[in-house]
């Protein structure tokens, strides 16, 4: 039956032909010259296709027409008939079951009834032979009944007109119920990453095409790394679940007292991991589950929060870079405490996470803090605009605007935008763009697309540094230290995000994740990006470090013009060897402390070497040369020497912006702690606003 709905359904005179029909030949030659590209009229008998399958590419004109029959008639001279149409039976290409292709009607008889092809009824038959026309589409009969009826119809019809069956036997086939085997709605371990391949494909490729040939595209997606994903977000998530099930206890217990039924809503997740080097995408978790809800919400628009706030960092230092005042480096001080910012005839009064301000805070200890009220007025000194110029320089649309809002990730973008984003801070500056493919070829192996990775210099990379420095700083001692604190160790920067939903994004120097979490309602859910987004990237992130390939993971190299020194963190100069604790802090080249330590100069005051009266009236012996991290000595600044660009030694003496240089009068009475008093301020009443 199988070889009666074969023949046809494609080539009725398959045994009598010596390889091809020459009136249908000419008949489709014609059509095609006529009707150029739109309208193709199918002439291929099965020696033919053979000979497409495996010599020729799969391109439609009358060209490959003639190519087909010449190399047909070699066919039928070599072998005989039976043989050309077991190769065509073991080899003709019938669809996809979830992301696997199936050649042969033995493969096709198992993958969509379960059974040898000896076991097949008469409509089972015809329902594989009319898939040949337009596998993609036939195959899809589990899903869609009328397209299996309509292929399974329409060959016993031909079978009936060829007088392989009878009256009866078409009413009894056509009666049959054709039970095809359901495959899960994923299909896949990554079904969201394959609608992103296939939503390319059908911009790119006529439905005609994709429904008749057959395609074979390589993707940037990592197994083993999706599996990772996979694991990791199905773990976190219960976590989430059982987050939320506390949180709604009472919300519960309120629908229970009304009678109602709802059921407690079920948070989404989006995870995005691709190499920052190459924008080579290696694995997506578009939600939990596919066969639920088909939207993939990494390419969904939400409020990033302070998964933003880096590029307002990045914007800050970039101004040392283009000698731009106000110069920012991440030991500038900012006063974090309530404040209400005017806008274009409006107010905006943001709030700390918790309500809890700071005072004044280094640059540094704002981001790893995720300060709003800092990070506001940080782009307020240096301009919104300035901020919106820099996040597009490194990708980030034109939605964004120069708003107060700006700085705490109002505006919306996707968890892949982000990721996008950040492979600038992951890489020394240079942005890659997002690629999921690496080649589409045809049948017979020509190439159709290729794709190679787009990179492009978005940020200075003395810029990228500091911010990177930060940002190691927000997983070693800040808002995702719990990242540390659940056993990963590798050198590795990211920051914490929440807005209405939780979101962390980091990465190491060969891998770069972003997580999102939150419902699809848009509801606020109540958790901060570091308790439900965090757990997951830590877990994902210790998974796929345990692979080979993402094992080997390097610290962030210092470039050319950034200079690191150690500074006293109370005075925020550079550090004597009597300043009882400092720390090493960077700066780009020319921005960095001129002034040596005040305050724990570790002299009497009434000594004659080396005191601070000596200092301010001059005499003395000069200080012992400070020496930065690997312990070389910082000389003193001198104004005909250029800037070391290695950190050996302090650049540029222009004072921070604001600071006015004391008299001595001043200096000394400043070593009594005396302070001018300030009046007291009325501060505005804050409102609820991001958090970490």
């Amino acid at each position: 039956m199988l070889v009666d709905a074969i023949l046809s359904a494609e080539d009725k005179r398959f045994f009598e032909h010596g390889g091809f029909d020459f009136i249908r030949i000419v008949g489709a030659a014609w059509a095609d010259l006529r009707h150029t590209s739109q309208h193709y009229q199918g002439a291929s008998t099965i020696t033919m296709q053979v000979a497409r399958t495996f010599f020729l590419s799969t391109e439609r004109n009358w060209r490959r027409k003639l190519a087909e029959a010449m190399i047909s008639v070699e066919l039928e001279q070599r072998f005989n008939k039976q043989q050309i149409f077991e190769l065509y039976a073991n080899e003709v290409y019938l669809g996809n079951r979830g992301s696997f292709g199936i050649r042969g009607f033995s493969e096709a008889s198992v993958a969509y009834f379960g059974k040898d092809l000896r076991q097949l009824t008469l409509a089972e038959c015809a329902y594989l032979a009319g898939i040949i026309r337009a596998p993609n589409y036939y195959s899809s009969a589990d899903r869609h009944p009328e397209r299996g009826v309509q292929a399974r119809d329409r060959v016993l019809t031909q079978m009936l007109d060829n007088k392989y069956i009878n009256d009866e036997d078409l009413k009894d086939a056509k009666g049959e119920l054709l039970k095809i085997i359901r495959t899960s709605t994923s299909g896949s371990e990554a079904p969201y990453f394959v609608d992103m391949v296939k939503d390319h494909l059908l911009d790119k490729y006529s439905e005609t095409e994709l429904l008749s040939e057959n395609f074979r595209v390589y993707t940037t997606l990592d197994p083993a790394l999706q599996r990772a994903a996979a694991a990791a977000v199905d773990a976190g998530m219960k976590n989430v679940d059982l987050l939320l099930a506390k949180k709604y206890d009472k919300w519960k217990r309120d629908q229970a007292r009304k009678g109602g039924n709802e059921a407690i809503p079920q948070a989404q997740v989006a995870l995005v991991a691709l190499d920052p080097r190459t924008g080579e995408i290696k694995a997506v978790i578009g939600g939990r589950d596919y066969g639920q809800s088909q939207l993939n919400h990494a390419l969904a628009r939400r409020q990033p929060g302070s998964v933003f706030k880096p590029f307002v960092y990045a914007a800050a230092f970039d101004n040392a870079v283009d000698n731009v005042q106000p110069i920012i480096t991440p030991a500038t001080t900012i006063d974090d405490e309530p404040t209400t910012f005017e806008f274009d005839g409006k107010e905006y009064t943001p709030n700390n996470y918790g309500e809890k301000f700071m005072g004044r805070v280094t640059v540094r200890d704002a981001l790893t803090n995720s300060l709003n009220v800092a990070t506001v007025k940080v782009a307020e000194l240096i301009g919104y605009g300035r901020v919106v110029q820099v996040a597009r320089k490194m990708g980030l649309g034109t939605n964004i605007q120069p708003t107060p809002a700006v700085a705490l990730g109002a505006y919306e973008m996707t968890p892949i935008d982000v990721a996008a984003a950040y492979t600038t801070f992951a890489t020394m500056g240079t942005r890659a763009e997002p690629q999921f493919l690496h080649v589409v070829v045809n049948a017979d192996g020509t190439p159709l697309e290729k794709f190679t990775p787009q990179t492009h210099l978005a940020l200075d990379p003395r810029v990228t540094f500091l911010v990177d420095s930060l940002l190691k700083d927000v997983l070693n001692r800040g808002t995702g230290a719990g990242v540390r604190a659940r056993g990963f160790t590798l050198p590795a920067a990211g920051k914490t995000g929440t807005s209405r939903d939780g979101w962390f994004a980091g990465f190491t120097s060969n891998l770069l994740c972003v997580i999102w979490i939150g419902f699809d309602d848009n509801r606020d859910l109540g958790f901060t990006g570091s308790v439900v987004a965090g757990p997951i990237w830590a877990d994902f992130m210790t998974r796929a470090t345990s692979l080979a390939q993402y094992r080997d993971v390097k610290d962030f190299t210092m470039p050319d013009g950034v200079q690191s020194v150690l500074i006293d963190p109370d005075t925020l100069e550079l550090a004597t060897p009597n300043c009882p604790t400092t720390r090493e802090e960077v700066y780009v080249a020319g921005s960095a402390p001129t002034v040596f330590c005040e305050v724990h100069g570790g002299h009497n005051l009434f000594t004659s070497t080396g005191s601070i009266l000596s200092r301010v009236f001059g005499g003395g012996d000069p200080k012992s040369p400070q020496k930065d991290a690997n312990g070389q000595p910082i000389t003193t600044y001198d104004p005909n020497r250029p800037p070391n660009a290695t950190g050996q030694g302090p650049a540029d003496p222009s004072a921070e912006p604001g600071e006015k240089k004391k008299n001595p009068l001043q200096k000394i009475f400043g070593i009594f702690g005396g302070k001018k008093k300030e009046p007291d301020k009325v501060k505005p009443k804050p409102e609820k606003g991001d958090s970490p």
